[in-house]
Formats: structure tokens, sequence, C-alpha cells
């Protein structure tokens, strides 16, 4: 009877030093398990805060500007980190796109609008110049007032339709970089409301955008 005691005892203690082995393994492989999913998980959400930063602004109502959607989602396949905003939040964005860059976190500022947020485009690129900060590339669609350009921008381009809607852009005192004013009056078929929407023009502000990054 004490042999067999004694062997239960025994049984009882081998099984309870492997049910706390199996606890420990267990334990051991979920904390790889949490650690490969959070490694995977940052991995996939990359830096918090890109080296280059494309801002879309849209115009009035934001119903008229969704040209510029489809502007950032093809730059966003290609890679390149795009915003869509609407005009009238130029000035948070262009404080933030400052603070930024002062920091370090972002490097190549782009800006694209369509109507008013073409006009806003100008007030962004002075905006960022009174910081000190430079923008790689500005393009307006159409602006619905006419702007004077200032800011450091290495180029700027605005394709607008004389006798429509839109106005030129004119250089001013305080503009460093060049400025190109492209008259689309000539394509029938584009107009204030659509020149956003226009592929073939869609396709060329992308790759004025890639030429610039």
């Amino acid at each position: 009877m004490k042999l067999d005691s004694s062997r239960t005892r025994y049984s009882d203690r081998v099984a309870f030093l492997l049910r706390q082995s199996m606890r420990s393994l267990q334990v051991a492989a979920l904390s790889l398990l949490l650690l490969g999913l959070s490694i995977e998980v940052g991995a996939a959400q990359g830096p918090s805060t890109p080296k280059a930063h494309v801002y879309l602004l849209r115009g009035v109502l934001n119903i008229f500007s969704l040209g510029l959607d489809e502007i950032a989602a093809k730059l966003r396949r290609l890679g390149i980190y795009a915003t869509v905003d609407n005009y009238l939040g130029w000035q948070g964005l262009a404080d933030q796109a400052a603070a930024d860059y002062k920091s370090g976190r972002l490097r190549t500022i782009i800006l694209v609008g369509h109507s008013s947020g073409a006009t806003a485009v100008t007030s962004m690129a002075a905006r960022l110049g009174q910081y000190g900060v430079p923008v790689k590339l500005a393009i307006g669609l159409d602006p619905t007032s006419h702007e004077t350009a200032s800011g450091h921008v290495d180029r700027y381009i605005n394709y607008y339709i004389r006798n429509g809607l839109g106005a030129a852009v004119d250089k001013g005192r305080q503009f460093t970089g060049a400025l190109q004013n492209v008259d689309m009056e000539k394509h029938s078929d584009i107009g204030h409301f659509n020149i956003d929407k226009n592929q073939a023009l869609q396709e060329q502000i992308i790759r004025e955008i890639r030429a610039a990054l």
C-alpha cells in the first residue's frame, strides 16, 4: 500500500510539473505570436508622417472638385502620400505643414487645388513662405479670382480657361521660382467644373508631381 501511495504521489508530482511546463510553453508561444503581430502591424503602418506630402484642396461645397479625389487615389497607388481637404482649411494645413517641415518630419510639400481650392493654393504657398518653408510644386486648376503668387515655390503651374470663370496668376515681388500660366481655352471639352476630372490633365498633373519628387 505504501508503495502504491508513493507511486501515486510521484505520478501526481510529474503531472503537476508537466502542466506547469505546458503553461510556460503556451505563455512563451503566445508572447512570440503577439510580438510577431506587432512587428507586422508596425511594418504595415509605416512612419506616422511621410517625408513628402501632396495637399489637394477642393473648391466650394466639396462637390465640384471630386476629380482631386481621383488624382489622390492614383497617387496613393503609386506610393505617394496625398490628402484631400476643403479649401477653407488651408490655414491650418499650412501651419501643420510648416511645423512638420521645421521638425524634419516633412521635407517635400506639393500643393494642388481646383476653383476656390486653386485660389487657396496661392494663399497657402504665401503663408508657408512667411514661415520660411519652401513649396516644391504648386498646381492650380482654374482659380476663381485673380491671384498674385508669393512665397518660395520651385515651380507654380496654373491651368486656367481664359474668358471663363478662372483667371491667370501674376508673379509677385516676394515670389521665388518659376511661374507658368497654361491657357486651356482651346480645349473645348474642358470647362471650369470638369477641368479637374479631365483624364489627360490628371495624368499630366501626376507626371509633374512624380518629376518633382
